[in-house]
Protein backbone atom coordinates (compact mmCIF):
# COMPACT_ATOMS: atom_id res chain seq x y z
CA UNK A 1 0.00 0.00 0.00
CA UNK A 2 1.34 3.45 -0.95
CA UNK A 3 1.37 5.91 1.91
CA UNK A 4 -0.09 9.41 1.58
CA UNK A 5 3.41 10.85 1.78
CA UNK A 6 4.57 8.59 -1.03
CA UNK A 7 1.61 9.66 -3.12
CA UNK A 8 2.48 13.31 -2.60
CA UNK A 9 6.09 12.60 -3.54
CA UNK A 10 5.02 10.84 -6.70
CA UNK A 11 2.69 13.70 -7.58
CA UNK A 12 5.40 16.31 -7.10
CA UNK A 13 7.98 14.28 -9.01
CA UNK A 14 5.64 13.90 -11.94
CA UNK A 15 4.61 17.55 -12.10
CA UNK A 16 5.96 19.71 -14.94
CA UNK A 17 8.69 22.21 -14.12
CA UNK A 18 7.49 25.70 -13.43
CA UNK A 19 7.79 28.06 -16.39
CA UNK A 20 10.15 31.00 -16.18
CA UNK A 21 8.29 34.04 -14.89
CA UNK A 22 7.31 36.60 -17.53
CA UNK A 23 7.80 40.10 -16.14
CA UNK A 24 6.43 43.26 -17.74
CA UNK A 25 6.48 45.96 -15.11
CA UNK A 26 6.91 49.70 -14.74
CA UNK A 27 9.28 49.06 -11.87
CA UNK A 28 11.48 46.50 -13.64
CA UNK A 29 11.33 46.73 -17.44
CA UNK A 30 10.99 50.41 -18.34
CA UNK A 31 13.65 52.12 -20.46
CA UNK A 32 13.93 55.76 -21.47
CA UNK A 33 14.48 56.35 -25.18
CA UNK A 34 15.08 59.72 -26.84
CA UNK A 35 11.37 59.88 -27.69
CA UNK A 36 9.76 58.50 -24.55
CA UNK A 37 9.48 55.62 -22.11
CA UNK A 38 8.92 52.00 -23.12
CA UNK A 39 7.83 49.11 -20.95
CA UNK A 40 9.05 45.78 -22.24
CA UNK A 41 9.30 42.28 -20.83
CA UNK A 42 11.85 40.13 -19.04
CA UNK A 43 11.71 36.43 -19.79
CA UNK A 44 14.39 33.78 -19.26
CA UNK A 45 17.01 36.42 -18.53
CA UNK A 46 16.44 38.45 -21.69
CA UNK A 47 14.66 41.78 -21.98
CA UNK A 48 12.53 42.30 -25.08
CA UNK A 49 11.00 45.47 -26.50
CA UNK A 50 8.68 44.73 -29.40
CA UNK A 51 6.81 46.93 -31.84
CA UNK A 52 8.90 50.03 -31.10
CA UNK A 53 8.17 52.87 -33.57
CA UNK A 54 11.40 54.19 -35.07
CA UNK A 55 9.95 56.54 -37.74
CA UNK A 56 6.81 57.58 -39.55
CA UNK A 57 6.12 58.60 -43.15
CA UNK A 58 3.29 59.52 -45.47
CA UNK A 59 2.95 57.43 -48.63
CA UNK A 60 5.99 57.85 -50.93
CA UNK A 61 7.59 60.34 -48.53
CA UNK A 62 10.95 59.95 -46.73
CA UNK A 63 10.94 58.54 -43.22
CA UNK A 64 10.86 61.13 -40.45
CA UNK A 65 11.59 60.89 -36.76
CA UNK A 66 8.69 59.79 -34.61
CA UNK A 67 7.12 62.43 -32.41
CA UNK A 68 7.84 62.14 -28.69
CA UNK A 69 5.09 60.49 -26.67
CA UNK A 70 3.89 61.10 -23.15
CA UNK A 71 3.55 58.42 -20.52
CA UNK A 72 4.84 54.89 -20.91
CA UNK A 73 4.34 53.09 -24.22
CA UNK A 74 3.86 49.30 -24.05
CA UNK A 75 6.42 47.40 -26.15
CA UNK A 76 5.31 43.84 -25.52
CA UNK A 77 3.74 42.91 -28.89
CA UNK A 78 5.01 43.13 -32.45
CA UNK A 79 4.04 46.06 -34.65
CA UNK A 80 2.33 45.79 -38.02
CA UNK A 81 4.22 44.43 -41.01
CA UNK A 82 4.28 46.18 -44.37
CA UNK A 83 1.65 45.17 -46.90
CA UNK A 84 2.94 42.35 -49.07
CA UNK A 85 1.53 41.04 -52.37
CA UNK A 86 0.56 37.64 -51.00
CA UNK A 87 1.30 35.16 -48.24
CA UNK A 88 3.62 32.28 -49.05
CA UNK A 89 1.89 29.05 -49.91
CA UNK A 90 2.00 26.35 -47.25
CA UNK A 91 4.20 23.70 -48.83
CA UNK A 92 7.44 21.84 -48.19
CA UNK A 93 9.02 25.25 -47.66
CA UNK A 94 6.80 25.86 -44.62
CA UNK A 95 8.23 22.82 -42.88
CA UNK A 96 11.79 23.99 -43.37
CA UNK A 97 11.13 27.75 -43.16
CA UNK A 98 8.22 28.14 -40.70
CA UNK A 99 6.61 31.58 -40.98
CA UNK A 100 4.75 34.03 -38.77
CA UNK A 101 2.29 36.48 -40.30
CA UNK A 102 0.72 39.39 -38.42
CA UNK A 103 -1.53 42.34 -39.36
CA UNK A 104 -0.24 44.60 -42.13
CA UNK A 105 -0.18 48.37 -42.54
CA UNK A 106 1.54 51.10 -44.50
CA UNK A 107 2.54 52.51 -41.12
CA UNK A 108 4.99 49.67 -40.58
CA UNK A 109 8.12 51.36 -39.23
CA UNK A 110 8.61 49.23 -36.12
CA UNK A 111 11.60 47.45 -34.65
CA UNK A 112 12.16 44.79 -32.00
CA UNK A 113 14.98 44.56 -29.48
CA UNK A 114 16.37 41.72 -27.36
CA UNK A 115 19.07 42.44 -24.80
CA UNK A 116 20.62 40.73 -21.75
CA UNK A 117 20.46 43.91 -19.66
CA UNK A 118 19.28 47.51 -19.63
CA UNK A 119 20.89 50.58 -18.16
CA UNK A 120 23.96 48.64 -16.95
CA UNK A 121 26.56 50.77 -18.73
CA UNK A 122 27.95 47.78 -20.61
CA UNK A 123 28.64 48.39 -24.29
CA UNK A 124 27.54 45.25 -26.09
CA UNK A 125 27.77 44.78 -29.86
CA UNK A 126 24.50 45.63 -31.60
CA UNK A 127 23.37 43.28 -34.38
CA UNK A 128 20.67 44.72 -36.65
CA UNK A 129 18.87 42.13 -38.77
CA UNK A 130 17.47 43.15 -42.16
CA UNK A 131 14.93 40.63 -43.37
CA UNK A 132 14.70 38.79 -46.68
CA UNK A 133 11.85 38.49 -49.14
CA UNK A 134 13.50 40.33 -52.00
CA UNK A 135 12.34 43.93 -52.06
CA UNK A 136 8.68 42.90 -52.06
CA UNK A 137 7.90 40.58 -49.13
CA UNK A 138 8.84 39.71 -45.57
CA UNK A 139 9.10 41.33 -42.17
CA UNK A 140 11.39 41.42 -39.17
CA UNK A 141 9.50 38.53 -37.59
CA UNK A 142 8.32 36.64 -40.70
CA UNK A 143 10.43 33.54 -40.06
CA UNK A 144 10.40 31.86 -36.67
CA UNK A 145 14.18 31.65 -37.12
CA UNK A 146 14.42 35.45 -36.80
CA UNK A 147 13.59 35.41 -33.09
CA UNK A 148 16.48 37.25 -31.42
CA UNK A 149 16.21 35.92 -27.85
CA UNK A 150 18.71 33.07 -28.05
CA UNK A 151 21.31 34.98 -30.06
CA UNK A 152 21.14 37.80 -27.52
CA UNK A 153 21.40 35.43 -24.57
CA UNK A 154 24.13 33.14 -25.88
CA UNK A 155 26.19 35.92 -27.45
CA UNK A 156 25.70 38.70 -24.88
CA UNK A 157 24.68 41.06 -27.69
CA UNK A 158 21.80 43.41 -28.45
CA UNK A 159 19.72 42.06 -31.33
CA UNK A 160 17.40 44.26 -33.40
CA UNK A 161 14.98 43.22 -36.15
CA UNK A 162 12.82 45.65 -38.10
CA UNK A 163 10.01 46.22 -40.58
CA UNK A 164 10.15 48.75 -43.42
CA UNK A 165 8.23 49.70 -46.55
CA UNK A 166 8.34 47.24 -49.44
CA UNK A 167 7.29 46.77 -53.07
CA UNK A 168 5.30 49.66 -54.58
CA UNK A 169 5.18 51.49 -51.24
CA UNK A 170 8.95 51.51 -50.91
CA UNK A 171 10.23 51.83 -54.46
CA UNK A 172 7.84 53.65 -56.83
CA UNK A 173 10.06 56.36 -58.31
CA UNK A 174 7.90 59.45 -58.85
CA UNK A 175 10.87 61.82 -58.88
CA UNK A 176 10.09 62.95 -62.43
CA UNK A 177 6.91 64.61 -61.13
CA UNK A 178 8.36 67.15 -58.76
CA UNK A 179 10.67 67.85 -55.84
CA UNK A 180 8.05 66.53 -53.41
CA UNK A 181 8.64 62.99 -54.67
CA UNK A 182 12.42 63.21 -54.94
CA UNK A 183 13.01 60.33 -52.51
CA UNK A 184 10.01 58.14 -53.41
CA UNK A 185 12.10 55.57 -55.29
CA UNK A 186 14.19 55.08 -52.16
CA UNK A 187 11.47 55.47 -49.52
CA UNK A 188 12.27 51.99 -48.22
CA UNK A 189 15.95 52.86 -47.84
CA UNK A 190 15.06 56.02 -45.91
CA UNK A 191 13.22 53.71 -43.49
CA UNK A 192 16.32 51.56 -43.05
CA UNK A 193 18.50 54.61 -42.46
CA UNK A 194 15.97 55.96 -39.95
CA UNK A 195 16.01 52.64 -38.11
CA UNK A 196 19.81 52.69 -37.93
CA UNK A 197 19.75 56.27 -36.67
CA UNK A 198 17.24 55.27 -33.99
CA UNK A 199 19.51 52.40 -32.96
CA UNK A 200 22.51 54.74 -32.83
CA UNK A 201 20.64 57.26 -30.69
CA UNK A 202 19.18 54.71 -28.27
CA UNK A 203 21.62 51.77 -28.13
CA UNK A 204 23.06 52.70 -24.75
CA UNK A 205 19.66 52.57 -23.07
CA UNK A 206 19.48 48.90 -24.06
CA UNK A 207 23.01 48.01 -22.96
CA UNK A 208 24.49 48.38 -26.45
CA UNK A 209 27.38 50.24 -28.06
CA UNK A 210 26.26 52.78 -30.70
CA UNK A 211 29.80 52.71 -32.07
CA UNK A 212 29.75 48.96 -32.73
CA UNK A 213 26.75 48.13 -34.92
CA UNK A 214 26.69 45.26 -37.39
CA UNK A 215 24.01 45.01 -40.07
CA UNK A 216 23.30 41.53 -41.36
CA UNK A 217 20.72 40.28 -43.80
CA UNK A 218 19.84 37.29 -45.94
CA UNK A 219 18.58 37.13 -49.53
CA UNK A 220 16.73 40.43 -50.08
CA UNK A 221 18.16 41.51 -46.73
CA UNK A 222 21.63 40.92 -48.15
CA UNK A 223 20.79 43.13 -51.12
CA UNK A 224 19.70 45.85 -48.68
CA UNK A 225 22.94 45.50 -46.71
CA UNK A 226 24.90 46.04 -49.92
CA UNK A 227 22.74 49.05 -50.79
CA UNK A 228 23.31 50.61 -47.37
CA UNK A 229 27.08 50.23 -47.80
CA UNK A 230 26.79 52.76 -50.63
CA UNK A 231 24.16 55.07 -49.15
CA UNK A 232 25.81 58.29 -47.85
CA UNK A 233 23.09 58.96 -45.26
CA UNK A 234 23.87 55.58 -43.67
CA UNK A 235 27.57 56.29 -43.30
CA UNK A 236 28.75 55.94 -39.72
CA UNK A 237 25.53 54.29 -38.55
CA UNK A 238 27.05 50.81 -38.76
CA UNK A 239 30.60 49.51 -38.58
CA UNK A 240 30.39 45.95 -39.98
CA UNK A 241 28.21 44.11 -42.47
CA UNK A 242 27.19 40.54 -43.33
CA UNK A 243 25.62 39.53 -46.66
CA UNK A 244 23.97 36.10 -46.59
CA UNK A 245 22.84 34.73 -49.98
CA UNK A 246 22.39 38.32 -51.10
CA UNK A 247 24.69 38.85 -54.07
CA UNK A 248 22.71 37.42 -56.97
CA UNK A 249 21.63 40.71 -58.55
CA UNK A 250 22.49 44.39 -58.25
CA UNK A 251 21.15 46.00 -55.11
CA UNK A 252 20.05 49.06 -57.12
CA UNK A 253 18.38 49.81 -60.45
CA UNK A 254 18.90 52.60 -62.96
CA UNK A 255 16.62 55.64 -62.79
CA UNK A 256 15.53 55.42 -66.41
CA UNK A 257 13.95 52.05 -65.63
CA UNK A 258 12.40 53.19 -62.36
CA UNK A 259 10.87 56.29 -63.94
CA UNK A 260 9.47 54.25 -66.82
CA UNK A 261 7.71 52.00 -64.31
CA UNK A 262 6.21 55.08 -62.62
CA UNK A 263 5.03 56.49 -65.94
CA UNK A 264 3.28 53.25 -66.87
CA UNK A 265 1.82 52.88 -63.36
CA UNK A 266 0.07 56.23 -63.76
CA UNK A 267 -1.23 55.17 -67.15
CA UNK A 268 -2.50 51.86 -65.78
CA UNK A 269 -4.45 53.77 -63.12
CA UNK A 270 -5.85 56.21 -65.69
CA UNK A 271 -4.13 59.18 -64.04
CA UNK A 272 -2.62 62.18 -65.79
CA UNK A 273 0.58 63.87 -64.69
CA UNK A 274 -1.36 66.66 -63.03
CA UNK A 275 -3.21 64.07 -60.94
CA UNK A 276 -0.07 62.59 -59.37
CA UNK A 277 -1.18 63.46 -55.84
CA UNK A 278 -4.19 61.15 -56.20
CA UNK A 279 -1.76 58.24 -55.76
CA UNK A 280 -1.64 59.05 -52.06
CA UNK A 281 -5.25 57.89 -51.68
CA UNK A 282 -5.24 55.00 -54.14
CA UNK A 283 -6.18 51.59 -52.77
CA UNK A 284 -2.98 49.67 -52.03
CA UNK A 285 -3.94 46.60 -54.03
CA UNK A 286 -5.02 48.70 -57.03
CA UNK A 287 -1.71 50.55 -56.83
CA UNK A 288 0.23 47.30 -56.53
CA UNK A 289 -1.55 45.74 -59.51
CA UNK A 290 -0.88 48.82 -61.64
CA UNK A 291 2.81 48.87 -60.71
CA UNK A 292 3.23 45.10 -61.18
CA UNK A 293 1.79 45.41 -64.70
CA UNK A 294 3.98 48.45 -65.31
CA UNK A 295 7.10 46.44 -64.47
CA UNK A 296 6.16 43.81 -67.05
CA UNK A 297 5.27 46.45 -69.62
CA UNK A 298 8.44 48.44 -69.01
CA UNK A 299 10.54 45.32 -69.46
CA UNK A 300 8.74 44.52 -72.71
CA UNK A 301 9.43 48.09 -73.87
CA UNK A 302 13.16 47.72 -73.30
CA UNK A 303 13.69 49.03 -69.77
CA UNK A 304 17.12 47.88 -68.60
CA UNK A 305 16.16 46.70 -65.12
CA UNK A 306 12.49 47.19 -64.26
CA UNK A 307 11.76 45.80 -60.77
CA UNK A 308 11.18 46.90 -57.21
CA UNK A 309 14.59 47.93 -55.84
CA UNK A 310 16.47 50.98 -54.56
CA UNK A 311 17.16 53.55 -57.25
CA UNK A 312 20.63 54.74 -58.21
CA UNK A 313 19.49 58.32 -58.56
CA UNK A 314 22.86 60.07 -58.47
CA UNK A 315 21.88 61.74 -55.20
CA UNK A 316 20.51 59.64 -52.34
CA UNK A 317 22.34 56.63 -53.77
CA UNK A 318 24.96 58.24 -56.03
CA UNK A 319 26.51 55.06 -57.47
CA UNK A 320 26.02 51.32 -57.58
CA UNK A 321 27.37 50.23 -54.17
CA UNK A 322 29.11 47.27 -55.79
CA UNK A 323 29.19 47.45 -59.57
CA UNK A 324 32.57 47.32 -61.27
CA UNK A 325 33.97 48.01 -57.80
CA UNK A 326 32.84 48.66 -54.25
CA UNK A 327 32.28 52.35 -53.60
CA UNK A 328 34.83 54.14 -51.42
CA UNK A 329 32.29 54.38 -48.60
CA UNK A 330 32.51 50.60 -48.15
CA UNK A 331 36.30 50.49 -47.92
CA UNK A 332 36.64 50.55 -44.14
CA UNK A 333 33.67 48.29 -43.37
CA UNK A 334 34.63 44.68 -42.47
CA UNK A 335 32.40 42.34 -44.45
CA UNK A 336 31.25 38.73 -44.50
CA UNK A 337 29.72 37.23 -47.65
CA UNK A 338 28.41 33.73 -48.11
CA UNK A 339 25.88 31.28 -49.46
CA UNK A 340 24.17 27.99 -48.86
CA UNK A 341 25.39 25.15 -51.04
CA UNK A 342 22.06 24.49 -52.74
CA UNK A 343 20.03 27.71 -52.39
CA UNK A 344 16.88 27.32 -54.57
CA UNK A 345 17.82 23.95 -56.09
CA UNK A 346 16.05 21.85 -53.41
CA UNK A 347 12.73 22.20 -51.56
CA UNK A 348 12.12 25.70 -52.87
CA UNK A 349 12.75 24.72 -56.47
CA UNK A 350 11.10 21.28 -56.37
CA UNK A 351 8.15 19.61 -54.68
CA UNK A 352 9.12 17.97 -51.39
CA UNK A 353 7.15 14.82 -52.26
CA UNK A 354 9.06 14.33 -55.50
CA UNK A 355 12.40 14.78 -53.76
CA UNK A 356 11.40 12.30 -51.06
CA UNK A 357 10.17 9.71 -53.56
CA UNK A 358 13.43 9.97 -55.50
CA UNK A 359 15.87 10.82 -52.71
CA UNK A 360 19.31 11.66 -54.06
CA UNK A 361 20.84 9.91 -51.05
CA UNK A 362 19.64 6.63 -52.56
CA UNK A 363 21.06 7.23 -56.05
CA UNK A 364 23.80 4.85 -57.15
CA UNK A 365 26.75 5.90 -59.31
CA UNK A 366 24.95 5.26 -62.59
CA UNK A 367 21.85 7.18 -61.52
CA UNK A 368 23.95 10.07 -60.27
CA UNK A 369 25.90 10.32 -63.52
CA UNK A 370 22.67 10.17 -65.53
CA UNK A 371 21.18 13.02 -63.47
CA UNK A 372 24.32 15.12 -63.94
CA UNK A 373 24.06 14.54 -67.69
CA UNK A 374 20.41 15.59 -67.53
CA UNK A 375 21.27 18.94 -65.95
CA UNK A 376 24.74 19.76 -67.25
CA UNK A 377 24.78 17.94 -70.62
CA UNK A 378 28.30 17.85 -72.08
CA UNK A 379 29.67 19.64 -69.02
CA UNK A 380 28.57 16.85 -66.65
CA UNK A 381 31.89 15.02 -66.38
CA UNK A 382 33.83 18.22 -65.68
CA UNK A 383 31.22 19.41 -63.18
CA UNK A 384 31.20 16.09 -61.34
CA UNK A 385 34.99 16.00 -61.02
CA UNK A 386 35.22 19.66 -59.97
CA UNK A 387 32.41 19.19 -57.44
CA UNK A 388 34.12 16.26 -55.73
CA UNK A 389 37.39 18.21 -55.67
CA UNK A 390 35.63 21.13 -53.98
CA UNK A 391 33.45 19.03 -51.65
CA UNK A 392 35.16 15.67 -51.04
CA UNK A 393 32.89 15.05 -48.05
CA UNK A 394 29.81 15.03 -50.28
CA UNK A 395 28.42 12.48 -52.74
CA UNK A 396 28.50 12.81 -56.51
CA UNK A 397 24.68 12.95 -56.42
CA UNK A 398 24.92 16.23 -54.53
CA UNK A 399 26.45 17.90 -57.59
CA UNK A 400 23.06 17.70 -59.33
CA UNK A 401 21.66 20.21 -56.80
CA UNK A 402 24.57 22.67 -57.00
CA UNK A 403 23.53 26.35 -56.87
CA UNK A 404 24.68 28.31 -59.91
CA UNK A 405 22.60 31.46 -59.45
CA UNK A 406 23.68 32.96 -56.13
CA UNK A 407 27.31 31.94 -55.63
CA UNK A 408 28.78 33.63 -58.74
CA UNK A 409 27.62 37.02 -57.47
CA UNK A 410 29.13 36.32 -54.06
CA UNK A 411 32.50 35.49 -55.61
CA UNK A 412 32.30 38.72 -57.61
CA UNK A 413 31.55 40.73 -54.46
CA UNK A 414 34.31 38.97 -52.50
CA UNK A 415 36.88 39.50 -55.26
CA UNK A 416 36.01 43.19 -55.57
CA UNK A 417 36.13 43.76 -51.81
CA UNK A 418 39.47 41.97 -51.55
CA UNK A 419 40.87 44.18 -54.34
CA UNK A 420 39.77 47.29 -52.47
CA UNK A 421 42.61 46.74 -49.96
CA UNK A 422 40.58 48.13 -47.08
CA UNK A 423 38.86 46.35 -44.22
CA UNK A 424 38.97 42.54 -44.36
CA UNK A 425 36.35 40.43 -46.08
CA UNK A 426 35.42 36.86 -45.08
CA UNK A 427 33.75 34.12 -47.11
CA UNK A 428 31.61 31.18 -45.99
CA UNK A 429 29.64 28.33 -47.54
CA UNK A 430 26.90 26.74 -45.44
CA UNK A 431 26.82 23.10 -46.56
CA UNK A 432 25.17 21.22 -43.67
CA UNK A 433 22.43 18.80 -44.71
CA UNK A 434 19.47 18.70 -42.35
CA UNK A 435 18.36 15.12 -41.54
CA UNK A 436 14.67 16.08 -41.71
CA UNK A 437 12.79 14.06 -44.37
CA UNK A 438 15.92 11.99 -44.94
CA UNK A 439 17.99 14.94 -46.08
CA UNK A 440 16.00 15.99 -49.13
CA UNK A 441 16.25 19.71 -48.37
CA UNK A 442 20.06 19.77 -48.21
CA UNK A 443 21.47 23.28 -47.61
CA UNK A 444 18.56 25.30 -49.01
CA UNK A 445 17.99 29.04 -49.28
CA UNK A 446 17.49 30.16 -45.63
CA UNK A 447 18.98 26.94 -44.21
CA UNK A 448 21.64 28.81 -42.22
CA UNK A 449 19.22 31.13 -40.42
CA UNK A 450 18.38 28.94 -37.39
CA UNK A 451 22.10 28.42 -36.84
CA UNK A 452 23.00 32.11 -37.14
CA UNK A 453 20.29 33.03 -34.61
CA UNK A 454 21.18 30.17 -32.22
CA UNK A 455 17.71 28.76 -32.89
CA UNK A 456 18.48 25.22 -34.03
CA UNK A 457 16.50 23.88 -31.07
CA UNK A 458 13.66 26.36 -31.60
CA UNK A 459 13.08 25.41 -35.24
CA UNK A 460 13.45 21.63 -35.04
CA UNK A 461 11.32 21.01 -38.13
CA UNK A 462 14.10 22.74 -40.03
CA UNK A 463 17.22 21.46 -38.30
CA UNK A 464 16.12 18.20 -36.71
CA UNK A 465 17.32 19.54 -33.37
CA UNK A 466 19.88 16.74 -32.92
CA UNK A 467 23.34 16.97 -31.43
CA UNK A 468 25.04 17.76 -34.76
CA UNK A 469 22.63 20.62 -35.47
CA UNK A 470 22.98 22.06 -31.97
CA UNK A 471 26.76 21.86 -32.11
CA UNK A 472 26.86 23.61 -35.48
CA UNK A 473 24.42 26.25 -34.23
CA UNK A 474 26.76 27.12 -31.36
CA UNK A 475 29.70 27.47 -33.75
CA UNK A 476 27.87 29.53 -36.39
CA UNK A 477 26.12 31.91 -34.00
CA UNK A 478 29.35 32.41 -32.05
CA UNK A 479 31.22 33.19 -35.29
CA UNK A 480 28.63 35.82 -36.23
CA UNK A 481 28.76 37.30 -32.73
CA UNK A 482 32.54 37.44 -32.68
CA UNK A 483 32.58 39.13 -36.05
CA UNK A 484 30.15 41.71 -34.64
CA UNK A 485 32.27 42.07 -31.52
CA UNK A 486 35.75 42.43 -32.98
CA UNK A 487 35.57 42.14 -36.78
CA UNK A 488 36.84 38.56 -37.10
CA UNK A 489 34.56 35.51 -37.25
CA UNK A 490 35.75 32.80 -34.89
CA UNK A 491 34.26 30.20 -32.62
CA UNK A 492 35.16 27.25 -30.44
CA UNK A 493 35.23 24.21 -32.70
CA UNK A 494 35.95 26.14 -35.89
CA UNK A 495 39.40 26.19 -37.48
CA UNK A 496 41.05 29.58 -37.77
CA UNK A 497 39.03 31.64 -40.26
CA UNK A 498 41.37 33.68 -42.46
CA UNK A 499 40.27 36.63 -44.52
CA UNK A 500 39.49 36.28 -48.23
CA UNK A 501 42.34 37.90 -50.15
CA UNK A 502 43.26 38.14 -53.82
CA UNK A 503 46.23 35.77 -53.41
CA UNK A 504 44.48 33.42 -50.94
CA UNK A 505 40.69 33.50 -51.34
CA UNK A 506 39.76 31.43 -48.29
CA UNK A 507 36.25 30.17 -47.54
CA UNK A 508 34.95 28.58 -44.35
CA UNK A 509 32.82 25.54 -45.21
CA UNK A 510 30.22 25.26 -42.45
CA UNK A 511 29.27 21.60 -42.20
CA UNK A 512 29.26 18.81 -39.62
CA UNK A 513 33.05 19.04 -39.78
CA UNK A 514 33.86 22.69 -40.63
CA UNK A 515 36.94 23.32 -42.73
CA UNK A 516 38.72 26.10 -44.60
CA UNK A 517 39.26 25.81 -48.36
CA UNK A 518 41.24 28.11 -50.63
CA UNK A 519 39.42 29.09 -53.84
CA UNK A 520 36.71 26.61 -52.91
CA UNK A 521 34.44 26.57 -55.94
CA UNK A 522 35.74 28.91 -58.65
CA UNK A 523 36.83 26.02 -60.92
CA UNK A 524 33.53 24.26 -60.23
CA UNK A 525 31.47 27.25 -61.30
CA UNK A 526 33.69 27.71 -64.34
CA UNK A 527 33.19 24.06 -65.29
CA UNK A 528 29.43 24.59 -65.10
CA UNK A 529 29.64 27.75 -67.21
CA UNK A 530 28.44 30.01 -64.38
CA UNK A 531 31.61 32.10 -64.12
Amino acid sequence: MISALSAVTISIAGAPALAEEFVASQSKTVVETKKGSLVGALDDGIYSYLGVPYAHADRFMPAEEVAPWKGIRPAVTYGENCFIPRMKEVAGDELFNPHRYLPMSEACQFLNIWTPAIKDGKKRPVMVWIHGGGFTNGSGIELTSYDGRNLSKDGDVVVVTLNHRLNVLGFLDLSAYGEKYKRSGNASVTDLVAALKWVHDNAEAFGGDPGNVTIFGQSGGGYKVRALMGTPSAKGLFQKAIVQSGSRTDSVIDQASSRKVAELTLANLGLKVGEIDKLADADYYDLLAAADKAIKDATAQGAKDARYAPVQDGDYIPANPVGTEWVDQAKDIPLMVGNTLNEFETVIGHKAGELLADNKNNWDEDKSQAKLKERFADKSDAVGKAFMAAYPEKKIADAYFLDLRFRPGAIRDLDLKAKQNGAPVYSYMFAYESPVLDGIAMAWHCAELPYVFANAALVKTSTGGGSDALALSRKVSQAWVNFARNGKPSADGLPDWPGYTTDKPATMVLDKQPRVAVDLDRKLLQAAGAL
